[in-house]
């Protein structure tokens, strides 16, 4: 990725995540308003599955830079996903949702720079989740 992006990039999430005190939350109320059937695969509470959001975007905010440093995490996190039966067709719904978190968090101060970069690094995160799933 280039450089002015993963500075967009860092720079939003550390305003969205300061100032959005249920950014988790708001995520996951989007997307299960797209697709209701993909609440079913979360037994738990919500507010922690949404910490454990926050607490991963954080860290692959902080290594976008060196993403390649993540492919074990980012491997893992695959593996989890299709173990709790995610499905690959989910990946497009749960990207819209984040960008749309992302932008209603921002308000003002989003851009379509900011559209751009986030959907590269969401792009690139998927792809390689997906590349990891049992063929």
């Amino acid at each position: 990725m280039e450089q002015h992006k993963i500075e967009l990039i860092k720079k939003s999430w550390a305003y969205v995540i300061t100032n959005v005190s249920e950014a988790g939350n708001l995520f996951y109320g989007k997307l299960f308003e797209k697709a209701p059937e993909i609440r079913t695969l979360f037994k738990g509470d919500i507010k922690e599955q949404a910490k454990k959001l926050v607490a991963m975007v954080s860290l692959i905010v902080s290594k976008a830079d060196k993403l390649d440093d993540l492919q074990e995490q980012i491997k893992y996190l695959a593996i989890r996903h299709e173990n709790y039966q995610a499905q690959p067709k989910y990946y497009p719904i749960v990207g819209d949702a984040l960008i749309e978190t992302l932008q209603e968090g921002l308000g003002n101060k989003w851009t379509v720079e900011h559209k751009t970069a986030w959907i590269e690094i969401y792009s690139i995160l998927s792809k390689t989740m997906m590349d990891h799933y049992k063929k």
